[in-house]
């Protein structure tokens, strides 16, 4: 009986052993990178690359960036033994000029389950806009169509990722001329925009719709430049704000007293 029990022993010694060499490993070249000096308005964009040095596929559940100016992507597929891939850091640097730190958490089945990546950097201020008559002349100026924008900031509160979803901000034309929206700057190219009416004339207003369809699970604050004809040198920016879920669907409810009261 005594050499039953101690054939068992081995045997679930072997077994565990076994159990925890069988891991996938997900092995970084490097967990810091610097950016060194980057131009304000800038999306700076690095790789981190990484090879599963295990012995079983690795999937990442997620990447948590600590701040909503951090956008993260990673492989949504199985990581298999041997194999490579990358997680890709975007840090948005308009309108943050001066020093920054960010930190990207990495969540997968692997060894270790969670692992740091860091980025840091200086966003040194973009230089200011040549003064309109640098490239107009006095009179050109005079005519031009001038926006004035009554609201510049929209918060959607919760959204879905992938789900699309309006703003709409009224715009005036304080100038003397025909007013033309050509186009919109965004670091996301996540934004669309339709104008009604298309062409603002002088003294009038327009109502701008902001079609905004976010990709990335976070608190995400995306700053929107409106290009237009407008050369007296004032180019609007719009703030956008969500915090993107991956369900709205799954915040249920149940009735306590007659009352809806959300699962926490």
């Amino acid at each position: 009986m005594k050499k039953v029990y101690l054939f068992l022993s081995l045997v679930l010694v072997v077994l565990t052993q076994g159990m925890v060499s069988a891991q996938g490993v997900l092995t970084f070249e490097k967990d810091l990178h610097d950016f060194g000096n980057v131009t304000e308005g800038v999306q700076a964009i690095y790789e981190f690359k990484f090879k599963n040095t295990g012995n079983q596929p690795v999937v990442i559940s997620h990447v948590q960036a600590s701040c909503g100016c951090t956008t993260p992507e990673w492989p949504k597929e199985a990581i298999l033994p041997g194999k490579t891939g990358v997680v890709k850091a975007g840090y948005n640097s308009a309108g943050r000029p001066g020093a920054f730190n960010k930190t990207l958490t990495v969540t997968s089945n692997g060894n270790p389950e969670t692992q740091s990546l860091f980025i840091k950097g200086t966003v040194t201020p973009k230089a200011a806009t040549p003064a309109p008559s640098s490239t107009a002349s006095a009179q050109e100026v005079a005519k031009s169509p001038k926006i004035e924008v009554a609201s510049t900031t929209y918060d959607f509160g919760k959204l879905e990722k992938g789900q699309k979803a309006t703003a709409k901000f009224t715009l005036k034309n304080t100038g003397k001329s025909d007013l033309n929206i050509t186009g919109l700057q965004t670091a996301c190219n996540c934004v669309a925009f339709k104008m009604n009416p298309s062409v603002v004339k002088a003294g009038q207003s327009a109502k701008l719709e902001l079609t905004y369809s976010p990709q990335v699970l976070q608190d995400r604050i995306e700053a929107v430049t409106l290009l237009s004809n407008d050369i007296t040198g004032f180019a609007p920016t719009l703030t956008l704000k969500a915090k993107v879920v991956e369900s709205l669907a799954k915040q249920s409810s149940v009735k306590v007293n007659k009352a809806s009261v959300p699962f926490k």
